[in-house]
């Protein structure tokens, strides 16, 4: 009856890798609605071997039943972070082992981002007081080749506050559409994003859509600064992100970045 219990070598290494699976996906869904989802069928995963292990057969089976019948709606509820997963591999330059090593750094328990958010935000707010439109774009782990290498013009400028008023001028040749930003320097300017197929309210605009559009499709953060209302807004996973003042935003958004 005890049989379970005479345990391997390979029975510890399944335990000790299925533990590591389970702690990375948990740190690349963790501050995601999708999280308390993971946890459920995490539990409901662990029962089900926990019933198998004592022979309980009857609901070893319904719980097995239930599991195998449910992946199709476990692709449906997680389908964001799979597309994410999915985007990364695709994109992602396997003979090049630092950009490899750069698209899975979200493994890491500890990163520092050197970006200077203190000058994007007091860009933001200048450009708010004057009502200004403007969508900057944070590349994270994900890479934007995709959409760098289609439309919009190169860059290679450190990012500072006059740098980003300058680019978001009404008479600047390089205003209309996204720039992206990556460890600190503008790499890409005009840039036209994919735009989210969500139902918005009518007071969001074309710059709204396209920064839900592409965090529903990457890691990527965006900022947005509205010309009609000179509303600043943040906006992660396809979501809005709400916050009291600036200083919050920026520790918001350093925290995000880290």
């Amino acid at each position: 009856m005890l049989d379970f219990l005479n345990i391997s070598f390979l029975d510890i290494l399944d335990i000790v890798l299925v533990a590591l699976l389970l702690y990375y996906v948990y740190k690349l869904l963790k501050g995601t609605v999708a999280i308390n989802i993971f946890i459920g069928i995490a539990l409901v995963v662990l029962i089900w071997k926990i019933t198998q292990a004592l022979q309980m057969e009857m609901l070893s089976g319904l719980l097995g039943t239930l599991i195998s019948v449910g992946a199709i709606a476990i692709l449906i509820v997680f389908q964001p972070e799979v597309r994410k997963f999915l985007l990364m591999i695709g994109s992602t330059n396997f003979t090049n082992k630092r950009n490899f090593l750069k698209q899975i750094k979200f493994l890491k328990t500890e990163i520092h981002t050197t970006m200077d958010v203190e000058s994007i935000i007091a860009a933001c707010e200048s450009m708010s007081a004057s009502k200004t439109g403007a969508l900057i774009v944070l590349e994270r782990t994900h890479n934007l080749d995709f959409v760098k290498s289609i439309t919009g013009d190169k860059m290679n400028i450190e990012v500072n506050k006059p740098i980003l008023e300058s680019i978001f001028f009404k008479n600047s040749p390089l205003h209309d559409g996204a720039i992206i930003i990556k460890e600190n320097i503008i790499v890409a300017t005009r840039i036209i994003l994919p735009l989210s197929k969500e139902a918005l309210p009518s007071r969001f605009g074309l710059r709204h859509r396209a920064a839900i559009g592409i965090t529903e499709k990457t890691d990527a953060l965006c900022i947005v600064v509205s010309e009609e209302t000179g509303k600043i807004s943040y906006i992660k996973d396809g979501e809005f992100v709400l916050f009291k003042n600036t200083n919050e935003l920026i520790e918001t958004i350093r925290y995000d970045l880290n």
